[in-house]
C-alpha cells in the first residue's frame, strides 16, 4: 500500500487505498508507481458548500472521491451554473487539464460532506516519465468523462423530461423488477440542473411519474413497479439499434 500522509490516526487506510486502486487510473499500475504518483498528496474533508477549486485557477493537482459527492460546474455570464458533471466515490477529476499545465475550466464544489484526495501534478508528471502507461490510464479515464458528456446530450436531444428523470431514479435501483426503494443522491434542485431542467420542471416530472408507480416524499423514492418504469424510458440500445453516443465513439475514438 503506498504511503499517504493522514491528519488523523483513525483514518481507514486499507480503505481508502481499496478506494484508490479501483479508479480507472491506479487499476493498471503497481503499487511502486502508485507511490510515485502519491507523493506529496493530501487528504482533505470538506463540508458541503465549500469550494475545491474555481474556474480558472492554475490546475495544480488532480482529485481522487473517497466518499461524498462533488459536483463540476461553469458560471455563465449571466451567474447561472451549469452542472457538467457529478463524481462520487472510486472516481477521479481534472487529470487531463492538470496534465496539460493549463487553468480549471469549470468550478468544483463538494455537495455533501466528502473526502478527496488531492494529488501533486508535478509528482504525476515525473511518474509518467517513469511509468508511460500511466498516460494511457489517464487517457481512459478522461475518455470515460468524455462518453458521459455524450450521454448527456443524447439524453438532452433523445428523451423527454419525465424519461430524463425515470432514467436517473433507474441508475439508482438494484433489482430490474418489483418494488424498489432508493435515496436522491443529493438535492433535487441539483438533479434538475445535471437533467438539463429547472426544479420546476423537474417536480412536474416526477409528478407525472406517480401515474407510474413512482412515490416521493422528499428524498425518499419507492418505485412500486421497476420492470414497468424500465419500459417508459427511451434506451435506443435495448432495440438493438446503434446509440448516438456509440455512434460517436466508434467515428471519433
Amino acid at each position: 500500500m503506498p504511503t499517504i500522509r493522514y491528519a488523523r490516526k483513525d483514518t481507514d487506510m486499507l480503505g481508502d487505498w481499496d478506494i484508490i486502486r479501483n479508479t480507472p487510473i491506479f487499476q493498471g499500475i503497481g503499487e511502486q508507481t502508485a507511490n510515485l504518483v502519491l507523493q506529496n498528496c493530501r487528504l482533505r474533508t470538506y463540508e458541503r458548500g465549500d469550494a475545491i477549486f474555481q474556474q480558472g485557477e492554475p490546475a495544480n493537482e488532480f482529485y481522487i472521491m473517497l466518499e461524498g459527492w462533488v459536483k463540476l460546474y461553469r458560471e455563465l455570464p449571466s451567474g447561472e451554473e451549469v452542472v457538467v458533471a457529478i463524481f462520487t466515490a472510486k472516481e477521479t477529476f481534472a487529470e487531463a487539464v492538470m496534465f496539460a499545465g493549463g487553468r480549471y475550466p469549470a468550478s468544483a464544489e463538494a455537495v455533501s460532506p466528502a473526502r478527496i484526495m488531492r494529488v501533486d501534478g508535478t509528482a504525476l508528471r515525473n511518474a509518467i516519465m517513469q511509468k508511460p502507461q500511466i498516460a494511457f490510464d489517464i487517457l481512459a479515464a478522461t475518455s470515460l468523462h468524455l462518453k458521459r458528456l455524450v450521454e448527456q446530450i443524447e439524453q438532452l436531444k433523445v428523451q423527454s423530461a419525465t424519461e430524463r428523470v425515470a432514467d436517473f431514479l433507474l441508475r439508482y435501483v438494484s433489482v430490474d423488477k418489483g418494488r424498489a426503494s432508493i435515496v436522491l443522491p443529493y438535492e433535487k434542485s441539483l438533479i434538475a440542473n445535471k437533467l438539463g431542467m429547472k426544479p420546476e420542471s423537474f417536480s412536474r416530472a416526477l409528478a407525472r411519474l406517480r401515474d407510474l408507480g413512482v412515490a416521493v416524499k422528499r428524498d425518499a423514492v419507492v418505485i412500486k413497479d421497476v420492470e414497468r418504469l424500465f419500459a417508459h424510458v427511451e434506451r435506443p440500445s435495448d432495440t438493438g439499434e446503434e446509440s448516438g453516443c456509440d455512434k460517436f465513439y466508434r467515428q471519433n475514438l
